[in-house]
């Protein structure tokens, strides 16, 4: 069968073309997302940094202990948005191991050098070197507060030598150095700069005071590696933190690097989850449909003896050999596009540029095999009717294939469709990422129950548009609502990938577009200042201060950015936060709040949006557990519900509560609010002058720059539904001109009775129509369904956002792809003799 199968495929490369463009198309891009997924599983980012370290102490996640299921309590580890630092004592405790040499603490500052502003730079204590381990080049150690050594990626393009100066801001104040001696590592630069204080100073410069970014562990020459580190492991987890080894000191180094692997596991992962469903709707409906199509040709196999386990083995052997040419096609075109997504994802900053695509075995053997096995079952499912029926009914059955599925298939279908609707509630009972995925189960349950009840869904539209096309088209529209009702199984496939084209991005391209309405709408209203006090190396405490004592000036408030992590029902969540001075808040943000005041907010309290509240439980005057962004477990009461989440982040903190829990220590901006009628612009002008890069813009402003930064984080995501629509819909006009070349014959049998070419025209459209009408009206409302669902349980809107040129691009191209899909096949057709038509094989 195999030979039989090869030999097919080569004398009827037409007809399985369609089949196998849906099949390649469908490899490609499951391997981009499962080589994404690959390629952020061996990322481990570049231990350089603890190259001479055998063990780096460090604290870069946070484990959560989630509900108990089946008596074992699940555990979920999140990455610190701000980067966790252990005790001082615990480099003391780790020198004390037997075996250890020494254990040396370092300490990670933000800085900006004057010399290179662009280049990203960070600064540590001179003892630090040992670690990487650094070698002087030129020049001397530094010896006081007012000398630096700079390693040979900032000396390099600075030209920075011993005995030159150089402007370091860091903690919001710019410092003059010299710099004392210039290090390397005798290696291949790579990674961030760094520049060296004396030990004394950069203590001193740490707004984490007591503390270390990290504690690297040097051994002895003779030391016992094994017990060593199990000494060290044990340290590290009473102090709640994380011995690294190996590649993982990468992660140690630059947590960035664990962010971008979880990026890149997430996305991928997440976006290969949507991907298999669609190509497992795609290829089933294509591989069944080519089937079908050939029913005449496997009757007369049946016919003439052909056993049913032989025709089933011809088949399964087609779609195999069709996989395996699909993987020869597909798994390159997957490598090529995983390469230009890593570049966009690194452009836009959602990847490290040290993020390389790795691996590719793996990934494509996983994805071949993947898409070969739907490929097969939807091949046999679709061969189980005609290899089973008898030899004699073999033609009978070919000519006239039942209108409906069997009773198990309504069944099954009822059933998707009552599991949809039960998610409407699970949807509007949670938030974020878990409503996200509840409302991401509900659209494809919905799907595969249209799939499931299409027969009757068009078998009920044709007889419903009856009337209607008979009117619009005559005696063409009564052909066109027979053929809908007699192939109502055979325009299965066409339906479901019509309505998963239009319900899928209805649903994710709307929902997108409404999260970054509500941020956008949100900021702009609740800001009440008229100036914003910036710095791009941040602004030091008293900034706000500063900014109240300018004549004119009725309030000022400072704002730190941050993210914090919260409990959820399922489990914890990273939610965008905010600190404030709530001095004279009231007069320059707005943050609608529902029910306490921003008055009472001092440390130990919080204020919560309403909806992180109601995700959480949380009510007026309750005790809010959570951890801040250096992992730090805090209880704080609710003294405020807000509704303006979306615009300012779910948690507002007292700025003191988040001393010495953020990386930098210092706030983003400072909004202000004068007098009416007074110009303090001048005098503005002159504070920003005080602070480094300081400078005094319009609010609007930042309202124009946030709506970029969303949409540069809601990119992703358009993204990733651009190609799972492009594939929808590349599938159904693929699926359109495979049912439309198949009716060849039943065409030219039209016309040799006497309807004209015209006439069959008017009816083939005039199923277009009914066909294009039931699936846009099915597939909108899935969207309207769950685009309203999420978006109530996501931002509290009741009405979903729907600009008018997006839902008449979606409706409108997809109409425009599938009429032309069908037009011109169909015209191709019509141009050839019926008697010709009639000896065409099916």
């Amino acid at each position: 069968m195999l030979r039989l199968a090869a030999q097919t495929l080569r004398h009827r490369t037409g007809g399985f073309l369609a089949t196998f463009v849906a099949l390649a198309a469908g490899v490609a891009v499951l391997m981009t997302c499962a080589l994404l997924v690959e390629s952020g599983w061996r990322h481990q980012g570049d231990p350089h940094r603890y190259g001479a370290a055998v063990a780096v102490v460090a604290d870069r996640g946070l484990t959560v202990d989630g509900p108990t299921v089946l008596g074992e309590t699940e555990r979920t580890t999140v990455l610190l948005p701000e980067r966790g630092s252990v005790p001082g004592k615990v480099a003391g405790d780790l020198a004390d191991v037997p075996g250890v040499d020494r254990a040396v603490g370092d300490r990670r500052l933000v800085v900006t050098t004057t010399a290179a502003p662009g280049l990203p730079t960070t600064g540590h204590g001179w003892s630090s070197t040992a670690l990487a381990p650094y070698r002087l080049v030129s020049g001397r150690p530094p010896r006081s507060d007012g000398e630096i050594a700079v390693d040979a990626r900032l000396a390099g393009p600075t030209r920075l030598g011993p005995g030159a100066t150089t402007e370091v801001v860091t903690g919001g104040v710019s410092r003059t150095y010299e710099v004392s001696g210039v290090v390397g590592t005798g290696g291949t630069a790579s990674g961030r700069a760094a520049l060296f204080f004396t030990d004394a100073h950069a203590a001193a410069l740490d707004p984490h005071p007591g503390r270390y970014d990290a504690v690297g562990v040097l051994t002895a020459p003779d030391a016992d590696r094994d017990a060593v580190l199990a000494e060290v492991r044990r340290i590290a987890d009473a102090a709640g933190a994380t011995a690294y080894t190996g590649d993982d000191r990468g992660i140690a180094a630059e947590p960035e690097s664990a962010a971008a692997r979880s990026l890149a596991l997430g996305a991928g992962a997440a976006f290969a989850g949507y991907a298999a469903a669609i190509v497992g709707f795609v290829v089933a409906g294509t591989v069944g449909l080519s089937v079908r199509h050939r029913r005449r040709d496997l009757a007369l196999l049946r016919a003439v003896a052909a056993t049913p386990g032989q025709v089933r083995s011809m088949l399964l052997a087609e779609v195999g050999l069709l996989g395996l040419l699909a993987g020869v096609v597909g798994v390159p075109a997957g490598l090529l596009a995983t390469r230009q997504v890593r570049d966009a994802l690194v452009s836009r900053g959602f990847l490290p540029d040290d993020f390389t695509v790795r691996g590719g075995v793996l990934s494509a053997a996983a994805v071949v095999v993947t898409v070969a096995v739907v490929a097969l079952l939807s091949a046999w499912i679709a061969a189980l009717r005609v290899s089973r029926i008898r030899p004699t009914e073999a033609l009978g059955e070919a000519a006239v294939e039942p209108a409906t599925g069997g009773r198990a298939r309504l069944v099954c279908g009822l059933a998707c469709v009552a599991g949809a609707l039960s998610l409407t509630v699970l949807t509007g009972a949670t938030d974020g990422q878990t409503a996200l995925g509840a409302a991401m189960g509900m659209l494809y349950l919905f799907v595969l129950g249209v799939a499931l009840l299409a027969p009757w869904i068009n078998q009920g539209a044709a007889r419903l548009l009856g009337p209607v096309l008979r009117t619009v088209w005559g005696d063409s529209g009564y052909l066109a609502a027979a053929n809908l009702r007699a192939n109502a199984r055979g325009a299965v496939a066409v339906l479901t990938a019509l309505v998963l084209s239009v319900g899928l991005g209805g649903t994710v391209w709307f929902l997108q577009d409404n999260l970054e309405r509500q941020t956008v709408a949100q900021s702009r209203e609740g800001v009440l200042a008229q100036y914003a006090l910036t710095s791009g190396t941040g602004l030091p405490a008293s900034a706000a201060a500063e900014a109240r004592r300018v004549p004119g000036v009725a309030a000022a408030t400072g704002v730190r950015r941050t993210s914090v992590v919260v409990p959820d029902r399922l489990e914890p969540q990273t939610v965008p936060a905010q600190g404030i001075d709530p001095l004279g808040a009231d007069r320059t943000l707005d943050l609608r709040v529902r029910s306490g005041s921003l008055d009472a907010l001092r440390e130990g309290t919080v204020a919560v949006s309403t909806v992180r509240a109601d995700a959480a439980g949380w009510r007026l005057g309750d005790k809010a557990r959570l951890w801040l962004g250096d992992g730090t477990p805090v209880t704080l009461r609710v003294v405020a519900l807000y509704e303006r989440g979306w615009g300012f982040g779910d948690v507002t903190l007292h700025r003191r509560t988040l001393d010495g829990h953020t990386v930098t220590g210092l706030d983003d901006r400072v909004l202000i609010r004068t007098a009416p009628d007074f110009g303090a612009e001048g005098a503005l002008a002159e504070l920003a002058r005080r602070y480094p890069g300081g400078q005094v813009t319009d609010t609007a402003r930042l309202t124009g720059e946030l709506a970029e930064d969303v949409a540069v984080s809601g990119w992703l995501n358009k993204m990733l539904v651009t190609v799972l629509v492009g594939y929808a819909v590349l599938a159904a006009a693929n699926t359109l001109v495979m049912a439309a070349l198949a009716r060849t014959r039943e065409l030219s049998l039209l016309r040799l009775v006497g309807v004209t070419r015209g006439q069959a025209k008017r009816m083939v459209h005039a199923e277009q129509a009914g066909l294009l009408g039931v699936a846009l009206l099915i597939g909108a409302a899935i969207a309207a369904v769950t685009l309203t669902t999420i978006v109530r349980a996501v931002t509290g809107a009741t009405v979903p956002h729907v600009p008018a040129t997006g839902w008449t691009a979606l409706l409108g191209g997809t109409t425009a792809l599938a009429l032309l899909a069908t037009v011109v096949p169909v015209t191709h057709i019509l141009r050839t003799a019926p008697v010709e038509g009639m000896g065409v094989r099916e």
